[in-house]
Formats: C-alpha cells, structure tokens, sequence
C-alpha cells in the first residue's frame, strides 16, 4: 500500500516539474526577461537600410526611400484633437535648427529639448512608411508624438500639372520644394491618396519633400505618390538620398 502512494506521488511530482517548467519557458526555449525582450526589437520587416544609389518608386508609384527623424515628445499630447489650428501650430513650432529648410544625411543628429534625436535613411519594404513601426523597433515614444520624413525626388524632366497623393495616421502636412502642398487634419487612419494637392510642378532634377505626421494613440503611417491629372501613378522617378545635401 505504501509502495503504491510512493509511486502516486512521485508521479504527481513529476507532472508537477513539467508543468512548472512548461510555464516558465515554453517547447524549445528558455525563459527571457524584458529587458532581453525590448533588446530584441527591430524595424525589420518593415524596413531596410538605404541602399547606395537611385530607388525607383514601386508598381503604383509610391515613393518608399525615406530619411526619418526618430519621433519628437514634446508638445504634442495623445489625447489631442487634431483640428487644423492645433496640427499647424504643432508642426510648425520650431524643435531644432533649420526646421524647414535641413536635408540631413543618414545619422545626422539634433536636439530637442536636451535629447538627441537621430536621422535614419531607409527604404519601407511597404506601399506605405509605417511610422509606429519605425518608432516601437527603436525603443522609442510611440504615442503622442511628431515624425519628421524628408525624400528626395530627381525628375528626368520638368512635369507639370501633377498632385502630390497623401494618405495618413493620423494628421500630417507635407511642403514640396519649400512650398506648402497638402494637409491632412483630424484623426484620421491611413488610406491611399486621402488627400491630393493642387496642381504642382516637379522640376527637372532634384526636387525635396518635406513632411510631418502627429500621432496620438494607436498606430501611425503615412503613403505619398505623384498622380497626373487622370489619376495615373507618375513612376519615371528615382530616390536619391545621396544627393541630400543642400
């Protein structure tokens, strides 16, 4: 009898083990802190490093070749209404040098506020630039936060009468050349060619957008193209960060 309740138990003991150790780590693996957790972030798959050279725009046009700013805290608050008023006095306060005007390079910094914010140069393995993404790989601020996004645009030629196609999460403002082009104001989600521009030219050869992209809660990016006056994608572009510079 007392052989019988030895072996009960020391099955239940095992059981016991087993299940302890199932919890703790799971099949094939060992248990991990968070901090080894947050180390293991990344953009990938949502992004690769800016590869040397030109990038042409994907099958529909959009451009995929950006500089990002890692995401700017202050000032902005998640629980925000994103009227027109609030998003232009947001975008348009001046956090660092040369705002408006700066085409970084790859790695180039500057401060905000005493913290130093980096530039990254990178292609979206997406139609769209998945903001949130970008931010949350890096271990940065993900809510209530403004993203800077420059490109730049060689045209083989001058085109005229075209628009700039905008979709965004949430609102954003974007400037073509130095020049205002198009807003997107409130909360909205991200949908191709939300908002378009009025009639722009792209000048022959290097060509600069410029945008920004509040967020509040929840997920953040953004999609841009160039359309012709039929709705057609302009696609006869290239991407050329290494001509960056000013």
């Amino acid at each position: 009898m007392n052989t019988f309740r030895n072996i009960i138990l020391l099955i239940f003991s095992i059981l016991f083990v087993m299940l302890f150790e199932g919890c703790s780590a799971g099949p094939g693996s060992t248990a991990e802190s968070p901090k080894a957790s947050e180390a293991r972030r990344s953009i990938e798959p949502y992004f690769t490093a800016a590869a040397s050279g030109a990038k042409s725009p994907d099958a529909d046009g959009f451009l995929q070749r950006w500089l990002l700013l890692e995401p700017i805290t202050q000032s902005i608050r998640s629980n925000a209404v994103f009227t027109e008023s609030y998003v232009r006095n947001a975008i348009c306060t001046e956090y660092f040098p040369n705002q408006f005007t700066v085409v970084p390079r790859d790695g180039d910094k500057v401060t905000v506020s005493d913290m130093e914010l980096t530039w990254h140069a990178l292609d979206s393995t997406n139609f769209n630039v998945k903001l949130f993404r970008f931010a949350y790989g890096l271990n940065k601020p993900t809510y209530g936060v403004l993203f800077w996004a420059i490109t730049v645009v060689d045209s083989p030629r001058q085109i005229e009468n075209i628009r700039i196609a905008v979709g965004s999460n949430s609102a954003s403002m974007w400037w073509l050349n130095g020049k205002e082009a198009v807003g997107l104001f409130g909360d909205r989600r991200m949908v191709m060619d939300d908002c378009v521009s009025k009639r722009v030219t792209l000048r022959k050869g290097r060509n600069v957008i410029r945008g920004a992209v509040i967020n509040g809660p929840g997920l953040s990016d953004f999609c841009v193209r160039f359309i012709n006056e039929e709705g057609e994608p302009i696609k006869d572009l290239a991407l050329n960060l290494e001509k960056a510079e000013e």
